[in-house]
């Protein structure tokens, strides 16, 4: 298959680089910026455009990884133009039938991971989540999906988007957490790295443990005077009120259940 990639960020970069690492033949990257067009395109030996006039036509397949808010706005003007070609996006939280105006042949290839442009991933564990049009649809884009990823998984718009919620709860919320925690630690010139030890046992726990289960600390107990002392160290309000809101859903979720 010939695989035009729509953008250049973290998961078009990784997502093509694993393509053409299975042997799949990409054969153009396109972006609004062409320094990012070009440093992509020379990573995967291919052309690239700025200019979405110029985005290959003969393509068997088109890859949105785009911001989510673009993606309808590109597919109008690049699916009514080539409607022999099937169209995915990579989106979490973005149906499926954002498609359905343009085209008749679409879908959806969600690999649910953290992406870096440098930081190469292996994509073999990751959960990739599709859905498609029609069952022709469904084939081209699982044996995409399975090309990369061991564990593809068919899943609907609605099922999608809890995923993509409870991605970001456990992800970009955790990630934050940690930036808090670093902000603590740069007040007193104290290596972020020191916590490293901590994040690992506490991603190795829920291996084998409940999130529920492995929660442990003063929120559990509710022992108000550690929270109300670690309150008063806490650096500004907003931050306070993350603690705060914390404390209270964790302690109520480690109450023993009725």
């Amino acid at each position: 298959m010939n695989i035009v990639i729509i953008g250049s960020g973290n998961l078009a970069t990784q997502l093509s680089l694993a393509l053409k690492d299975a042997g799949m033949d990409i054969v153009q990257v396109y972006s609004r910026t062409e320094e990012h067009a070009r440093q992509l395109a020379d990573k995967l030996g291919c052309s690239f455009s700025d200019s979405i006039e110029t985005i290959r036509r003969d393509a068997d397949v088109y890859i949105l990884s785009i911001k989510d808010d673009a993606i309808s706005e590109v597919a109008a003007t690049i699916c009514t133009e080539r409607p022999d070609s099937l169209f995915i996006h990579t989106a979490g939280s973005v149906p499926m039938s954002v498609f359905t105006p343009f085209t008749k042949c679409y879908g959806v290839l969600y690999p649910m991971q953290t992406f870096s442009k440098n930081r190469k991933v292996d994509f073999r564990p990751i959960p990739c989540f599709i859905e498609a049009s029609d069952a022709q649809a469904l084939a081209m884009i699982r044996s995409l999906a399975e090309s990369i990823a061991d564990n593809v998984i068919q899943v609907d718009s609605e099922r999608r988007k809890k995923l993509h919620l409870a991605a970001v709860l456990a992800c970009n919320l955790t990630n934050h957490c940690y930036r808090l925690a670093e902000r603590v630690l740069e007040e007193e010139q104290l290596d972020f790295r020191l916590f490293l030890p901590l994040i690992e046992e506490t991603a190795r726990k829920v291996q084998y443990l409940s999130p529920r289960e492995a929660q442990t600390g003063p929120m559990v107990r509710y022992d108000t005077g550690i929270m109300d002392m670690q309150l008063s160290l806490l650096p500004d309000e907003r931050t306070r009120q993350i603690y705060r809101l914390m404390a209270e859903s964790i302690h109520e979720d480690s109450k023993p259940k009725q």
